[in-house]
């Protein structure tokens, strides 16, 4: 029998302490659950922990990260032919999950019950949980946008999309602390007429005398391979479009590009940070949730055109020229043709990659002034 490499080896330490730490959090909870013990689970040492992760709490994020993307689906129903009974089943996926007033208080349905006080218990996690949280609002609205009935005005659903998440977000954590106030029904009844609601819907660009025009380039774009968080399938990053990239503290940020692109073009947002041990996590756990829900409520047309790209090695962002990459992180570069033909950095960078006034038809968002129209997403 062959010797395992040193990565295979490392792997294979990561998924007994991944194991280890999911049936220590079930049995003490997170507060009361310790390192040596799940070392002693997993039967490694301490040090053998700490060399997988970095804390207790990155361990926890990545326990339940993993357990969101391995979550077997459901029968998937009949997805909504409306954009209210999508949200009506968005909202049965989402109550669906949560704990029971008969489980167990330390069971498995109650495992993320210490999530929410862990992100709002420091800065180096709020932040970056707020931009998350932007992220899955502008996924959903988006999916709302392309449900809209053929003639019907357009309208920016990212608002109602904010609502909703507020509503959802509140039945957990109602859940966690006052087990059986909640009524699932209720939940479900009040997302669905959340369909209807007129919100400020109005998207009004950067002022473009306040952010940095995009620089022309041709450069050769090879990015790695990657995948699409948001579908599970390879990303298509060789596409015509805009590459984002972007830390965890600017996220909000790509919706700049997604409303400045032409019909057609790709907006992909590559996810980095200068912490990526414990948030990286963080963001697959985010955008895992919402996967599910998603896939459960819209029907595939209405996925939303948005990329999201997990960079924690910094490859993607490499190969589009930027190096060096923080939580702070905002530049962009524009793709035709397998080539790099504008970037930009700093804010307002998606916008000014997405509308770069670049000589040559279909170019993304180019235009006579430099400036874009305020539009609806594809």
């Amino acid at each position: 029998m062959s010797r395992l490499t040193r990565a295979e080896t490392q792997e294979r330490n990561r998924a007994k302490v991944l194991a280890a730490a999911q049936d220590e959090f079930t049995e003490h909870g997170f507060r009361n659950a310790k390192i040596d013990g799940i070392a002693e689970r997993a039967g490694l040492t301490r040090g053998a922990v700490y060399s997988n992760f970095p804390g207790k709490r990155a361990l926890y994020f990545a326990v339940l990260a993993d357990l969101a993307e391995r979550a077997p689906e459901p029968p998937r129903p009949e997805p909504g032919r409306t954009s209210g009974e999508a949200l009506s089943a968005f909202a049965r996926a989402w109550v669906a999950r949560l704990p029971l007033a008969t489980d167990d208080q330390r069971g498995a349905a109650r495992l993320g019950m210490d999530l929410m006080p862990e992100v709002v218990a420091d800065e180096r996690t709020r932040r970056p949980f707020t931009q998350l949280m932007k992220l899955d609002a502008l996924l959903l609205g988006l999916a709302l946008e392309r449900m809209r009935p053929p003639g019907a005005p357009p309208r920016r659903l990212v608002p109602v999309a904010e609502a909703v998440l507020t509503v959802l977000h509140g039945a957990s954590q109602m859940a966690a602390a006052a087990p059986g106030f909640i009524e699932p029904f209720n939940v479900v009844s009040t997302c669905e007429q959340l369909a209807d609601l007129r919100l400020d819907d109005e998207w009004a660009p950067p002022h473009v005398q306040w952010i940095p025009r995009a620089r022309p380039a041709d450069e050769a774009w090879s990015p790695p391979r990657a995948w699409d968080a948001v579908t599970g399938a390879p990303a298509r990053l060789t596409g015509d479009g805009v590459v984002a990239v972007l830390g965890l503290h600017r996220l909000e940020a790509v919706e700049e590009a997604v409303r400045a692109v032409p019909p057609g073009a790709e907006v992909t947002a590559v996810l980095v940070t200068g912490d990526a041990g414990e948030l990286v996590p963080l963001a697959r756990l985010a955008v895992a949730d919402f996967r599910g829900c998603l896939r459960q409520a819209f029907p595939r047309s209405a996925w939303p055109r948005l990329q999201v790209v997990y960079d924690e090695s910094g490859a993607v962002a490499a190969a589009a020229g930027v190096p060096a990459v923080s939580d702070g992180t905002e530049a962009a570069v524009c793709v035709e043709a397998g080539r790099i033909v504008a970037r930009a950095d700093g804010r307002g960078a998606c916008h000014s990659a997405a509308s770069a006034d670049q000589p040559g038809p279909g170019r993304p968002g180019s235009t006579q002034t430099g400036q874009t129209e305020a539009r609806p997403v594809r």
